[in-house]
């Protein structure tokens, strides 16, 4: 999987392959929808079928193949984001499978140093493994059985804090690494194979913290494949961007890659972290995977803008994208732009490079760390090139303005603190 992504950073594009009408691009664009969300399910039913193998027998290796087949799941997940801020059936719906940050303490047991309460959570320390019972509001709620409906009826976003995160990857992740408690230093979260061992317990609630993640997979394979559904041949999300306007569907295709370069992933993700200094910016927190994960997404942008997507399978989905659209337009725009993606993928890879070679992405972003920082703000200066490109590209299209999601780290860094 690594390698893969290596070549496919490292391949410019150093032309569009297609004489295309706006309907055909439209349509190869759910297409791709299609194909990343459907090796995203594919992707999380390898990574159930580890976890039942983890839980039958749990030892160090087998939780290690499970957080190995998580870290593969996120490959192609990461690569859809770029659907989001475009698509409203994908944004309602995303905070399901991908919100963040989430508090654990609602989850499983945590640190001293996590702290007892929180002002704006009451579940900040509610524990649901630990317990049958939850008072919310005054009601009791019974926790008795952890199931898929538990997590995602009764404690998503409980009481209408967004950071009760029950369901999706992170929540996952957190159960199988647990807390990261190195700050910005070296290592990631280091939940023992035990934790999940009901003849050799650590920590209690063993068999409940297997009934969570057993029923969290299960909850995200769910929703992975009703995503799909909305991208096939009679789904609502495919009828949404093929029918109608096509200026209007162009440009919702423009605002979803834009949002996330800027405001989202340079902004939110990266920017914001940054300027703080802040693990707990991280994305990826617990695993140490946000290197990844930040390339992917700067991946997506570019399979959504060029027509191209590279399937977990190795096989290479090609046809009509944006970029042959902007170059009938105007063939300095679209040049500019894919050089801005290139650039954009190369900053991202020289990230990849470091964790990979051992120093993880929140060891960069900390202070007094020059290259680490460098490296990071390097990237985020090439996605806010990269998003005046796509602007430029807008622009020859002659489409209406379009505004892109932003950022206070971006556009008023003196209101960070």
């Amino acid at each position: 999987m690594h390698k893969v992504l290596i070549l496919v950073a490292c391949t410019a594009l150093s032309q569009p392959l297609y004489a295309a009408s706006a309907e055909a691009v439209l349509s190869h664009y759910a297409d791709m929808a299609h194909a990343m969300y459907s090796d995203a399910l594919v992707t999380a039913q390898t990574l159930r079928q580890q976890a039942d193998r983890f839980l039958s027998a749990p030892t160090g290796a087998s939780l290690a193949a499970t957080r190995a087949a998580w870290v593969a799941a996120r490959h192609p997940y990461q690569q859809t984001e770029a659907y989001r801020f475009g698509n409203s059936i994908v944004d309602a719906w995303e905070g399901k499978v991908n919100a963040w940050p989430l508090d654990e303490g609602l989850i499983d047991y945590t640190a001293a140093g996590y702290g007892t309460e929180s002002d704006e959570n009451p579940l900040y320390t509610a524990n649901v493994i630990a317990n049958k019972t939850l008072t919310v509001g005054g009601k009791t709620v019974d926790a008795s059985r952890i199931t898929p409906a538990l997590l995602a009826e009764t404690l998503h976003e409980i009481d209408e804090v967004e950071t009760n995160v029950a369901t999706g990857y992170h929540a996952i992740e957190f159960l199988l690494w647990g807390q990261d408690l190195n700050g910005t230093g070296p290592g990631a979260g280091a939940r023992p194979a035990s934790d999940y061992d009901t003849g050799n317990c650590t920590h209690g609630n063993c068999d409940r913290r297997a009934a969570y993640l057993r029923a969290v997979i299960e909850l995200l394979i769910g929703d992975l494949q009703w995503m799909v559904d909305q991208w096939g041949p009679d789904g609502d999300a495919r009828r949404t961007v093929t029918t109608g306007d096509r200026q209007k569907n162009l440009a919702a295709i423009f605002t979803g890659i834009g949002s996330l370069s800027y405001g989202e992933l340079a902004g939110e993700r990266m920017k914001l972290g940054l300027m703080l200094h802040d693990p707990e910016e991280e994305h990826d927190c617990f695993s140490d995977n946000t290197h990844w994960s930040h390339f992917n997404d700067a991946l997506g942008i570019r399979n959504v803008y060029t027509g191209r997507y590279r399937r977990v399978d190795g096989s290479m989905l090609n046809g009509p994208g944006l970029s042959d659209l902007v170059a009938a337009k105007d063939a300095a725009a679209d040049r500019n732009l894919r050089e801005h993606l290139d650039a954009t993928l190369a900053a991202m890879q020289v990230i990849v490079d470091t964790a990979e070679g051992g120093e993880a992405y929140d060891q960069m972003i900390g202070e007094g760390n020059a290259a680490g920082n460098a490296k990071v703000k390097a990237a985020v200066d090439a996605l806010v090139a990269q998003t005046r490109a796509i602007e430029q590209a807008v622009t020859a299209m002659g489409l209406d303005s379009i505004a892109f999601t932003g950022s206070d780290s971006l556009d008023a860094p003196q209101n960070i603190k």
